[in-house]
């Protein structure tokens, strides 16, 4: 599962602001969005992706997502990020 690899990274973002940051700055090395966020949310986030070229993958749920990350909440949007 795809987010066995969020689980297992270094340096991870959470949350649309700080993810959408990581992208513009090409510091996000995969973007990770939960299929049930709100459209709009969605909509910003993976046009950034494909401006930039960042793959992305998708969780069912936010509140799985939010687990990944390893925070108590839900999360739209989340990103594995270089370190440098």
């Amino acid at each position: 599962m795809e987010l066995d690899s969020l689980k297992q990274a270094k340096s991870i973002v959470t949350g649309t602001k700080q993810t959408l940051k990581a992208v513009q700055t090409g510091k996000a090395k995969r973007v990770f969005v939960a299929r049930d966020a709100d459209e709009r949310v969605l909509r910003l986030v993976l046009d950034m992706c494909e401006e930039k070229n960042v793959p992305v993958s998708f969780a069912e749920k936010m509140e799985g997502l939010g687990k990944a990350c390893g925070i108590k909440v839900k999360a739209a949007t989340a990103a594995i990020v270089s370190e440098d």
